[in-house]
């Protein structure tokens, strides 16, 4: 499994519980450093993002992947469509929380959402 890490480096546990809750080895995570200069399209910011995982078209169509997606949420919306139409369909994300009463703040892996699920499930309601 490929994860594709928009937001802060992954710690040991979280890396563990991943490990876990995918039922198998992680390839790789790539880390993408996401700042975005306020000055210019979050569109093209987004299209720049994406451009520094280095995946060729045919990789985008058939690497497993999973996405850990930034935490600013006009990006993160941006991001995903970037995914759908590179991949052909939703990526399956990382959800973290915080961990309770933690000092300094730290945060855990809650679960891992499969979006293209959640996808035809919400088009069976309409």
């Amino acid at each position: 499994m490929l994860i594709l890490n928009f937001a802060h480096p992954f710690t040991d546990a979280q890396r563990a519980r991943l490990t876990e809750l995918i039922g198998g080895p992680i390839e790789r995570v790539v880390d993408v450093r996401t700042q975005f200069d306020q000055q210019m399209t979050f569109l093209e910011s987004v299209k720049v993002l994406i451009e520094q995982v280095g995946l060729s078209p045919e990789q985008w169509q058939t690497t497993p992947l999973l996405v850990n997606p930034p935490s600013l949420s006009p990006i993160a919306c941006l991001l995903l469509a970037e995914l759908h139409g590179r991949m052909g369909y939703f990526p399956s994300i990382v959800r973290l929380r915080p961990v309770l009463n933690s000092t300094p703040p730290s945060f855990e892996v809650a679960e891992i959402v499969n979006l293209q699920t959640v996808r035809e499930e919400a088009r069976r309601r309409r």
